[in-house]
């Protein structure tokens, strides 16, 4: 005979409205009462869970960090099921579980579920519910942590992408602002000579040397000193400013092409052309490095949004995996600049487009990418292949690091199995991939030895949509 008093106040928990008065009856028999004062851990993480838990009042948690900030991923409050229950495969729970405030629990063992099943199936059936339910919340939970560490990884080798070609557009308005008054001056001095038309063709000829490309080559900083020095030496023989050296140095201009504007004029009236044509030239180097830097803000700004598929709405799609692949490269370049990793891409010309889910896909890919990035060692190399095999899109990422361990080989795909120091994996990430995968018929596996790593992904072709972008096969990053 159960616990009157118990019974009663089963039968008062809204939760247990349906529950036949009998089977509260044998799990008032069947239980034990524990209380647990806030802060007090009642399951411990990874530890396996031996009971069955009925919140008779209070409140409880399971707080995890996968990398993403110390959360609550599942709560229970008074008349909530928790902890084993039955037909239930958990090892044992994400994170610790903890009380939240004074609670009081009705614990039911394990070894009684056997019995519980057979002598209580509307509450077993109740807490099959509950699993189905916690199941959802852990697999959301668990997609959701890896986003926001896959975010965290995008955040900073964008802040370290953006950071060159901002700090260049800086540095170039500046040395504008400056220069635009010196253009002025020079024009206004320039516009004050008298030219007449083989002085003019002259000047304009000296001017259309100094706007083209610099160099056909970039030169080492000692070829850069004895081009100045050179140029120094014209300038003082002519008795002008040797300032104009550096600027001059950094153009295409020549000694003839100088001399052949001295042989026209002299004097202030060479100055004068020298000086509109230094500073013509070097303003608009100065427009250009703001173009460029400009430009490659844009392309990374784009290449996150085609990364993120900012535009898309979430679910299956046609996927171009060459344009995921290498907007995914280029997410990690600084990754791999920092360890002057090569990162080989070698596309099948006219690949076919995947069926899958874009954003998805792209986080199957850097996790990929940044996995080889931990495995190999300064100056490593990772070499991707997309190729297709029957009506498969197979891609391979290949590393040269050390290798996985063959004992730890059996649990790689593991929830919440890492390698890597506390805070930095969450040992979600291949379970996560694999089971994006194979929402869509995909799939990952495997081998692996020292010196040679290699993850395969496999992902069903789109039937109903061919590629018509031809896109170069080869591409590589050198950090």
């Amino acid at each position: 005979m159960g616990d009157v008093d118990l019974i009663g106040r089963l039968q008062a928990l809204p939760s247990f409205a349906g529950i036949p008065a009998e089977e509260l009856e044998w799990l008032s028999a069947h239980g034990r009462r524990e209380q647990g004062m806030a802060g007090a851990i009642v399951a411990q993480k990874g530890k396996r869970i031996e009971n069955l838990w009925i919140v008779l009042y209070g409140h409880l948690a399971i707080g995890v960090d996968r990398g993403a900030g110390l959360h609550r991923v599942m709560e229970w409050h008074t008349g909530d099921v928790g902890g084993m229950l039955p037909y239930s495969r958990m090892s044992g729970p994400p994170g610790n579980a903890y009380f939240e405030e004074k609670t009081e629990l009705l614990l039911i063992y394990e070894k009684y579920f056997p019995e519980m099943v057979n002598q209580c199936p509307v509450f077993t059936a109740h807490t099959v519910h509950v699993m189905l339910d916690r199941v959802r919340t852990f697999n959301t939970s668990e997609l959701q942590d890896e986003k926001m560490v896959s975010l965290g990884k995008l955040a900073a080798g964008l802040a370290h992408e953006l950071n060159n070609p901002a700090s260049a557009l800086v540095r170039s308005a500046k040395i504008l602002l400056e220069s635009l008054p010196k253009a002025d001056s020079a024009s206004r001095l320039l516009g004050s000579a008298v030219f007449d038309d083989e002085r003019r063709e002259a000047i304009e000829r000296t001017r259309l040397a100094c706007l083209e490309v610099p160099m056909d080559r970039i030169l080492s900083p000692l070829e850069q000193s004895d081009r100045e020095d050179e140029f120094g030496d014209w300038l003082m023989l002519h008795h002008l400013d040797p300032g104009f050296a550096a600027s001059l140095a950094e153009t295409a201009v020549t000694i003839r092409a100088l001399d052949d504007l001295a042989d026209k004029m002299s004097g202030q009236t060479l100055e004068a052309a020298l000086r509109w044509i230094v500073t013509g030239c070097a303003t608009r180097s100065v427009a250009l490095d703001i173009e460029r830097a400009a430009t490659r803000i844009h392309e990374l700004v784009a290449a996150v949004k085609r990364f993120t598929y900012m535009d898309n709405l979430a679910g299956p799609d046609s996927v171009d995996v060459e344009t995921g692949l290498r907007d995914t490269i280029r997410v990690v370049a600084s990754k791999a600049k920092t360890k002057g990793a090569a990162i080989a891409l070698d596309v099948e010309p006219n690949l076919p487009r995947a069926y899958a889910n874009g954003g998805a896909l792209n986080q199957v890919w850097l996790n990929l990418i940044d996995n080889a990035l931990d495995a190999i060692t300064e100056s490593g190399h990772i070499r991707i292949l997309a190729r297709r095999e029957h009506d498969w899109i197979v891609v391979r990422f290949i590393d040269d690091g050390m290798g996985i361990p063959p004992d730890i080989m059996p649990r790689i795909f593991d929830p919440f199995f890492t390698t890597k120091p506390p805070g930095q994996g969450t040992g979600l990430g291949l379970d996560i991939a694999r089971r994006l995968l194979r929402r869509y018929q995909g799939d990952i596996s495997f081998n692996s030895q020292a010196g040679h790593t290699e993850f395969v992904v496999r992902l069903l072709i789109d039937q109903n949509v061919s590629k018509p972008i031809n896109q170069p096969a080869a591409d590589t990053t050198n950090a």
